[in-house]
């Protein structure tokens, strides 16, 4: 599975440069002369383009091929990063972002679409996660050594780093990926008929649910982690982003054991044992009085929200075959309508009960979505009809 490493590399590409904004806010307001509100709108533009051009691509890439739109995403994605490191203003910066983002969107669930084309149903879990660690790491270095970056180098460097790093992945899919399909015809109607197709698996509803769900009450909750740390007197921002970046080493962690974990539990015991872990370990971490035990509580639930969700992509990648970029692209939208909505929700329950209540609702229905979640069957039925 040597694909994997050019995969691994577009994935994080992306990841890095959706977060590569965050720890470097102050620098990029003092030299562009703007607020810290207006800085904050690079991140929100670039998630909100993210999040809704998945729609857009998953099947643009059933059709014109996978491994085609992943170029030119990454292409795209790597001038957009050029054209954020060269802004003079503002304006400039946020046109940017926007364009980053749209295609930036484009790259991960088209590369999850590619992983179910090119591994067996019984590789996958292994495979996927591969993916996820490459997602992971990308997360982690744009939100830590892009600081260190804008530190030492100055803010552009950081946008000039992810756009060779994604020049980079451009390159590799280039030289290493070859299409394993012919192009097809590419109309609205086409599109749609390829959503319908996805659809039409009873499965779906339920499995794009489930992902919501546990979007709103595991990343949903992220923003109130501070809120956390000031509520037990354990710190504040900088406590919050390391229990933050313990979830996401629990993550990684998972990434490495995941193929002895299946053989171990299954699919079923995958999504079950995933889902009650994240909710044992947010009540856990609602109630600890300390700091490494908060953040060993999260590197668990980190662990455990891995599993689901690996095995969630998994499923998502079986529910049609014939448009499966389809399906992972609303699998990955559902996810992340979960997480928006419940971000808004949770600040808003958090305002009259309290950070920690929160936690303690989250961890609840964490463990609630266990059983239904570990009911879904262990692999999609899926029906071949031809797509307009």
């Amino acid at each position: 599975m040597n694909y994997l490493y050019v995969l691994g590399l577009a994935t994080f590409a992306s990841a890095f440069s959706m977060r590569a904004i965050d720890p470097m806010v102050n620098q990029v307001a003092a030299d562009l002369g703007i607020t810290l509100q207006q800085v904050a709108t690079l991140a929100s533009v670039f998630t909100l383009a993210y999040a809704s051009m998945q729609l857009v691509f998953g099947p643009i890439g059933d059709a014109f091929g996978k491994v085609r739109l992943v170029r030119i995403n990454l292409a795209i994605l790597s001038l957009g990063l050029a054209a954020s490191a060269l802004a003079p203003n503002h304006e400039v910066l946020f046109v940017a972002r926007l364009i980053s983002g749209a295609f930036a969107g484009g790259i991960i669930p088209v590369v999850l679409a590619m992983v179910g084309d090119r591994a067996s149903f019984a590789e996958r879990p292994v495979a996927l996660s591969r993916v996820l660690f490459a997602l992971i790491v990308g997360q982690l270095m744009g939100s830590t050594a892009s600081g260190f970056i804008a530190e030492w180098l100055g803010w552009r460097q950081v946008f000039w780093t992810a756009c060779g790093v994604s020049a980079l992945g451009c390159i590799g899919c280039i030289i290493f990926m070859s299409e394993q399909r012919a192009r097809e015809p590419l109309s609205f109607a086409s599109g749609l008929s390829r959503y319908r197709l996805v659809l039409r698996n009873p499965m779906s509803s339920k499995l794009f649910a489930v992902a919501a769900v546990e979007g709103a009450f595991t990343f949903g909750i992220f923003p109130l982690v501070a809120a956390l740390m000031v509520a037990h007197h354990l710190g504040d921002a900088i406590e919050a982003g390391l229990v933050i970046g313990a979830f996401a080493l629990g993550g990684a962690c998972y990434s490495l054991g995941v193929g002895p974990l299946v053989r171990l539990l299954g699919l079923k015991g995958m999504i079950g044992v995933g889902a009650a872990a994240v909710g044992v370990f947010f009540i856990a971490a609602a109630l600890v009085p300390s700091l490494g035990m908060a953040a060993a509580a999260f590197a668990v639930a980190g662990f455990g929200f891995y599993m689901i969700h690996n095995m969630l992509q998994l499923l998502a990648t079986e529910l049609a075959p014939e448009a499966r970029g389809s399906g992972v692209a609303l699998f990955a939208s559902s996810f992340f309508i979960g997480q928006a909505v419940g971000a808004v929700a949770m600040a808003g329950v958090a305002q009259r009960v309290g950070a920690e209540m929160v936690f303690l609702i989250a961890g609840a229905s964490m463990l609630l979505l266990a059983w239904p979640a570990s009911r879904l069957p262990p692999r999609p039925q899926t029906s071949s009809p031809t797509v307009a």
